[in-house]
């Protein structure tokens, strides 16, 4: 584009918007340019690792959660592109897709930045400190769980039959498959970790469960015409993501856990209190964003048979679409 045209482009833009753009032209002249460390807000990223212990590796574990916080917030930002687009194309669809696995993908084969870059004694000691706070009050988590699958595919298995889209959101907020590993099993009340989740992001996740009710991706993906649903790249890249969150990540996930609270003589609960064996394990809960692009087989074996090497489909009658 020419300098005549750019200012011509310059004058329609501000223009249309009942601006002069000579105003912009001038605020340009006088503004300083931009520098690396102003745009990523260099110094306010790194002020915000505070330590509980003077204890070296907690500044890893600490640094490794913000990362994976922001992960959560780009995986967020590729799902309202798809959800809120009410003519999207298989493309469009698949490419953000793709684009949330990678961050997942990611975040699968991180773990050993925690699970081997922390000394298992400062580790045990400074997690003291942390009670009752823990890794499953992240909230951006729970929210791609949400706008992820069906409401019906998040609740606790034993509830399932007495749950449909007619039960209030409060009901079925509190039979979501994670409330049970915020209960006191000894008392049968809810944990200082889930009252103080709840406390803080109950509202907010009502909130949410409601916008993302009927554009969620499985919902999203149901609604396509009945040729795209078929789309084997899709299915592929469906399948994939699902798989990645619900058994690969998970299991990293378990593993570092397992390493660290079954490190001594005995074994140890979590910060929260959870049971984290049950409450992490896919072979429990398994829970599953896209059931019916699984086989029987495949979902009766979730989490216990590795799915990783045949997770990409070569056929799509393979699957119960």
């Amino acid at each position: 584009m020419t300098r005549e045209e750019l200012l011509k482009a310059i004058d329609e833009k501000y223009g249309a918007m009942g601006q002069n753009p000579d105003t912009y032209l001038s605020g340009l002249l006088h503004s300083e340019p931009i520098t690396y460390w102003d745009y990523i807000q260099v110094d306010a990223l790194l002020g915000l690792q505070i330590q509980r212990t003077n204890l070296k590796d907690e500044m890893v574990f600490i640094m490794y959660h913000q990362i994976n916080e922001l992960l959560f917030k780009m995986i967020l930002w590729e799902m309202d592109q798809v959800s809120h687009d009410d003519a999207i194309s298989t493309q469009k669809f698949t490419k953000h897709l793709d684009r949330i696995s990678r961050y997942f993908d990611m975040l699968s084969n991180s773990f050993t930045i925690m699970g081997e870059g922390m000394d298992v004694d400062q580790y045990m000691k400074f997690r003291d400190t942390l009670t009752p706070a823990s890794g499953f009050q992240s909230a951006q988590y729970r929210k791609i769980e949400f706008a992820s699958t069906e409401l019906i595919n998040l609740i606790d298995y034993r509830f399932r039959k007495s749950i449909d889209r007619n039960t209030p959101y409060n009901h079925a907020f509190d039979h979501l498959y994670w409330q049970a590993a915020g209960l006191d099993h000894k008392t049968g009340q809810k944990s200082k970790l889930l009252s103080n989740f709840e406390n803080k992001y109950r509202e907010d996740f009502i909130g949410f469960m409601k916008e993302y009710n009927s554009i969620n991706l499985w919902t999203k993906f149901k609604t396509l015409p009945e040729a795209d649903r078929k789309d084997l790249k899709l299915i592929n890249s469906m399948r994939h993501y699902d798989h990645t969150v619900n058994v690969k990540w998970v299991m990293h996930h378990f593993n570092a856990a397992r390493k660290y609270l079954e490190s001594g003589k005995e074994a140890v609960e979590a910060t929260g209190g959870s049971e984290w064996q049950k409450y992490m394990h896919p072979r429990y809960q398994r829970r599953i964003f896209f059931p019916e692009l699984w086989t029987e087989e495949e979902m009766e074996n979730w989490g216990v048979d590795n799915l990783e090497d045949h997770a990409d489909l070569s056929d799509a009658s393979q699957i119960r679409l």
